[in-house]
């Protein structure tokens, strides 16, 4: 069973059988449009954003995967602000602030890929992010919201 990876960087929910798509994919004889209709609805919350893109092809079914990756942490944090760039000097220069709700939303666009087990440790990986981009957290330092997640402060945002 041979199988080919076709790795591509795509606008989140506007893929198109032109390239980088389709020159890629063509050579496999897949149905191109099953293909773009598949990646632009995986793809439709990361819109305005570039994401990884990778087809996995069984040469001999001619049948495909596909996954979507997340793009950086810093990027989602500044599409949802609506920032141009980070912080300078992130110690002592504060530029926005990250509700932690928005924080909660990020968690989850990226929860396949962070290291964590649960959306209370993948949150404070989030806002770890916020230290090193000079953002407080609902008005606080990143670091002491992430205190206070782990004193339960923010229980109920976790609740399923």
């Amino acid at each position: 069973m041979a199988k080919d990876t076709v790795e591509v960087l795509i606008e989140g929910g506007t893929a198109t059988p032109g390239p980088p798509l389709g020159p890629a994919l063509g050579p496999f004889g897949i149905n191109m449009m099953q293909v773009v209709e598949e990646i632009n609805q995986k793809s439709a919350d990361f819109a305005g954003m570039k994401v990884p893109v990778i087809v996995t092809i069984d040469r001999d079914t001619k049948e495909f995967e596909i996954e979507i990756g997340t793009p950086p942490t810093t990027a989602l944090i500044m599409e949802e602000l609506g920032i141009e760039k980070a912080s300078h000097e992130p110690g002592l220069d504060i530029i926005n602030d990250l509700p932690i709700e928005t924080a909660l939303k990020i968690t989850r666009m990226k929860f396949d890929s962070l290291l964590s087990n649960d959306y209370k440790a993948g949150i404070k990986e989030v806002i770890g992010t916020c230290v090193s981009m000079g953002l407080s957290v609902d008005g606080k330092d990143p670091r002491e919201v992430q205190k206070d997640i782990d004193a339960g402060k923010y229980d109920d945002l976790f609740e399923e």
